[in-house]
């Protein structure tokens, strides 16, 4: 994005974006993982979810680190500032990302730890795609500094919202029609929702990089304000 007469300063960026595009590949893998042990015969693969969420932790903690490093010892200012302070934003972000990835393995196996009696066949596939969809999207357009492409996450986002909404009224009725499925409807349900919440958390890292190519707070508008924002100089 910038360049510096200080080949370690630009080697420092360049490692801060590295790593947190490391981090969000780790929780990437993380819900496509849990998503995928839902139709999995045994529950190892979630364990290795929730194995690896001390990992993501731990570069949470090293990002930070680095962060605080490059304020101290540069003193960055304008595009450089607004960098390493969205790396931080990012980060968060995507340790929460890592936590409902985790709470999607940790539901998956009391579902299958119940057996598949009285479970409500509810399809969780278009839900998760598309949040994965926009997770990966963000993390381009990070990698990429692309404004625009960013922008076009926020307008996703109301598309698994409605699909959310509409698991949950699916649920309802089975849970209405028969009780003995209330148990599993409603772990169920913590699935969709954390799903959902991965849709949330890309969504306000793709704001984040609007800020961070643009210089303009957008959060909190809707997505045609973003998609203006994004594209305006």
């Amino acid at each position: 994005m910038t360049e510096h007469t200080s080949k370690q300063y630009d080697a420092e960026l360049e490692s801060l974006r590295t790593r947190v595009l490391q981090m969000g590949g780790l929780v990437e893998n993380q819900i496509v993982s849990a998503i995928e042990g839902l139709g999995a015969p045994d529950t190892n693969i979630f364990k290795e979810v929730i194995r690896r969420e001390q990992e993501v932790n731990q570069i949470e903690l090293e990002i930070d680190e680095l962060c605080n490093h490059i304020l101290a010892r540069r003193q960055p200012a304008a595009v450089d500032l607004r960098s390493v302070i969205v790396a931080i934003k990012m980060i968060r972000d995507l340790e929460r990302i890592g936590d409902e990835a985790e709470k999607v393995a940790r539901m998956g196996m009391m579902i299958a730890d119940a057996g598949k009696h009285f479970v409500p066949k509810v399809d969780l596939h278009r839900i998760a795609s598309n949040a994965i969809a926009m997770l990966r999207k963000v993390l381009d357009s990070y990698a990429r500094v692309n404004a625009v492409s960013a922008a076009e996450v926020v307008k996703a986002d109301i598309e698994v919202d409605d699909e959310f909404k509409a698991i949950l009224r699916q649920l309802i009725t089975f849970m209405m029609e028969d009780p003995r499925t209330i148990s599993r409807s409603i772990e169920i349900l913590f699935i969709a929702k954390a799903i959902e919440r991965i849709g949330d958390h890309s969504k306000n890292m793709s704001e984040h990089v609007v800020y961070m190519v643009k210089g303009r707070d957008v959060r909190h508008q809707g997505p045609d304000v973003v998609a203006q924002e994004a594209s305006g100089n």
